[in-house]
């Protein structure tokens, strides 16, 4: 049996929205917190996000409160962890829109995985979204990815494209099956009990979007939406 890891959700930024954002065509009116985390694994002999979250916000006196769980900084919430900014060794981007890797240039040391098609994107953005900053990876160390790839033995990518051109989901193996981290943005609501899925808010391609959704689920004992709620108040993955 290979590597069993641990996924450590840490809250590093928020949004507040509407629900109708993360679900397409459902849901609107309701008013939602929207964390922005990255995911910290740990049980390898590599430090590994995935994703690194915002680099800066302003929080309201009563976020933690409201969350059930604080909302840090980056290199704070790494922190909590024992790790800092330069130990890590490798980030894993389920897309490149700018709530999820505007902390690469802290990580000096880390190689970057990034899709082709999510970095051709980036390099030239269509106007019909404007979440793509093209500066924001700039001296990082990037590897490039094309499809479904494994990065380290029990931690692999597949290729979920639809909310963004090149997005992909993060598969990790821990002691309860596979985790799937998201690679679009989501939360509980998008997968319903029954199997059924529901598109993203926020989309180029729906019917891509809705494979990807569909993939993820067969896939996945255990998923992980990027954005959930819920998430960030279990701390630990498998708890």
């Amino acid at each position: 049996m290979g590597a069993m890891y641990t996924i450590h959700p840490l809250a590093v930024g928020f949004n507040e929205t509407d629900q109708g954002i993360l679900t397409y065509q459902r849901f609107y009116g309701k008013r939602i917190i929207l964390p922005i985390y990255s995911f910290a694994i740990t049980g390898g002999d590599k430090k590994i996000l995935v994703d690194t979250g915002v680099e800066d916000f302003v929080a309201p006196v009563d976020l933690e409160d409201r969350t059930g769980f604080p909302v840090r900084k980056f290199e704070d919430a790494l922190g909590t962890i024992g790790w800092k900014p330069e130990d890590i060794d490798i980030i894993i981007h389920t897309h490149l829109h700018n709530d999820h890797c505007e902390n690469d240039s802290l990580c000096v040391n880390a190689e970057v995985y990034v899709q082709k098609e999510e970095l051709d994107f980036l390099m030239n953005p269509h106007p019909v979204d404007h979440r793509y900053y093209e500066d924001v990876l700039d001296g990082v160390n990037i590897k490039v990815v094309e499809g479904d790839a494994e990065i380290v033995e029990g931690i692999s990518v597949i290729f979920t494209p639809g909310h963004t051109p090149g997005g992909q989901s993060v598969v990790v193996d821990t002691t309860d099956g596979k985790a799937v981290i998201t690679g679009l943005c989501c939360n509980s609501e998008n997968f319903p009990a029954g199997g059924n899925v529901i598109l993203p808010g926020v989309l180029l391609d729906a019917i891509k979007a809705y494979d990807s959704m569909v993939r993820i689920r067969e896939t996945a004992d255990i998923i992980i939406p990027v954005h959930d709620l819920k998430i960030g108040k279990l701390g630990r993955i498998p708890e």
